[in-house]
């Protein structure tokens, strides 16, 4: 059965559906504070991820894989400099980083994961 947490019009936030336990899917997040440098926006967004990931029953230990876009990929050691701090020690995921042209100008950095939650 797939479960929808925090259903929008366009896309939810979380979705989860069986294979051997479940797969939760985190819709590409944005930051709440769009005036930050890419460090900040970065940290506001893994923030969002972490609470996202335990309203889907699982934390970022269970990641599997992760989708990265920037702005400008020359912000791409800015943005992993948080990104390093941040991954759980050991449970890197399989992960691309790209750079896109956002939603809007002041977004510079949108990060999406997957993770299991079960065996």
């Amino acid at each position: 059965m797939i479960q929808r947490i925090q259903p929008g019009p366009r896309m939810s936030q979380v979705v989860t559906y069986p294979a051997n336990g479940r797969i939760v899917v985190i819709s590409g997040q944005v930051p709440d504070d769009r005036s930050l440098d890419v460090p900040g926006q970065t940290r506001d967004v893994l923030a969002k991820v972490d609470r996202l990931l335990a309203a889907g029953g699982t934390d970022k230990s269970r990641i599997t894989h992760a989708y990265i876009w920037l702005r400008d990929i020359a912000d791409f050691d800015l943005m992993n400099s948080e990104w390093d701090k941040w991954v759980s020690p050991g449970n890197a995921p399989a992960r691309a980083c790209v750079e896109a042209r956002m939603a809007a100008p002041d977004i510079r950095v949108e990060i999406q994961v997957f993770a299991l939650v079960g065996d």
